[in-house]
């Protein structure tokens, strides 16, 4: 067991993982996730346990929660993203954070402070769950599906990004003897569509900082550069992005 040290904390209660950031003179030093299961809340408490908070910040989800129960204050996860990303890349000026059940395209002026965002929150198509399911249908783990696409040689069509109906459509494109890594690069590029079309309905600048868990699928992060013409910028820890942004405020704060 760690003995505990006196740290900012940040804590992200996402719909399918809890993320914890511990930040000491403005520096991540540690950084935790586990799943979400049946009580978010206690997820949280025994992560919480390694460490002894001067202050705790929550986002995401399950922020009010938190604020109930341990929590000091609350910011939102659009707030927390632009302060992760800032963090990581000072000149960023435009964010994708696409988590386990939406995704989010946020502007920042100059001075990093959020200019505009557009969330697709009304349906899973495109987020992490959705990559998760169609990967479990083909037989993949997500780090294999984010590398097969790469090996794909035949062009392939997904017509549906509604979750339901494109697990139909890769069951039908198997029973006709389409090969996985053809079916896996026709997901990969309809979500890249989709999150493309976001980026340029907010406006793409000169670059793009990828947050969130999808961020380490190589193939979606290197086919959204070279459709946008742009380099996307993925952080070290890209599924502590927001937490880590919920740290730096908690310490910004002056406790």
């Amino acid at each position: 067991m760690r003995s505990p040290i006196a740290m900012h904390i940040g804590i992200d209660l996402g719909s399918r993982t809890v993320k914890l950031a511990a930040v000491r003179d403005g520096q991540l030093v540690a950084g935790e996730i586990a799943e979400s299961g049946f009580d978010p809340h206690q997820q949280s408490l025994t992560m919480l346990a390694h460490f002894k908070p001067r202050r705790i910040v929550a986002t995401g989800y399950g922020r009010h929660l938190a604020h109930k129960h341990f929590a000091d204050e609350v910011i939102t996860e659009i707030k927390a993203h632009a302060l992760g990303a800032r963090h990581s890349f000072p000149e960023c000026r435009t964010i994708l954070d696409v988590g386990g059940q939406d995704s989010k395209v946020i502007g920042l002026d100059a001075a990093g402070r959020v200019a505009n965002f557009q969330m697709n929150d009304k349906c899973a198509a495109g987020t992490g769950r959705f990559l998760e399911i169609m990967a479990a249908s083909l037989g993949y783990t997500l780090e294999e599906f984010g590398e097969i696409p790469f090996s794909s040689e035949r062009e392939v069509a997904i017509n549906s990004m509604c979750t339901v109906f494109a697990e139909s459509e890769v069951i039908s494109l198997k029973n006709h003897g389409t090969e996985p890594a053809d079916i896996a690069r026709a997901i990969h590029l309809s979500v890249v569509d989709r999150l493309a079309n976001m980026l340029n309905r907010l406006g793409v600048g000169d670059s793009v900082v990828f947050s969130g868990g999808v961020a380490r699928n190589r193939f979606m992060v290197e086919t959204l550069g070279a459709k946008l013409g742009v380099p996307f910028l993925v952080p070290e820890r890209p599924d502590l992005t927001g937490a880590l942004g919920a740290a730096l405020h908690a310490g910004a704060a002056g406790y």
